[in-house]
């Protein structure tokens, strides 16, 4: 996925994607924050909880859309942000991201990688 896929940024997000034409589900993400930024396990796991809990409540657009294309998806959010977001902050950002991302869905996949 990070040789092959492709990203965009959405501050504090860099967005990684990748479109497949066969997959085990319609859509698989994951989420990381950076050690450098965060020292502390509590702050990196409670930016990473933020992040799940908007995007949980935000998918089910993007899910619905692979489901009818029958394409299937791979996405990993990294936050960049140097500061503890608030959860409107990621929510909001979660939601633009996968708007963008809905997009994305359109174009023509690969096969398989």
């Amino acid at each position: 996925m990070f040789t092959e896929g492709k990203s965009f940024s959405n501050y504090p997000f860099k967005v990684l994607y990748l479109v497949f034409e066969s997959g085990p589900m319609s859509l698989q993400s994951g989420f990381a924050v950076s050690k450098k930024n965060f020292k502390k396990a509590v702050d990196r796991n409670r930016i990473k909880r933020l992040m799940r809990e908007g995007y949980r409540l935000q998918k089910n657009s993007l899910t619905e859309k692979l489901d009818n294309q029958k394409k299937f998806m791979t996405v990993f959010f990294i936050y960049i942000g140097a500061a503890l977001p608030t959860y409107e902050i990621v929510s909001e950002k979660i939601y633009t991201a996968l708007t963008r991302l809905e997009k994305f869905a359109d174009e023509s996949a690969p096969s398989n990688p």
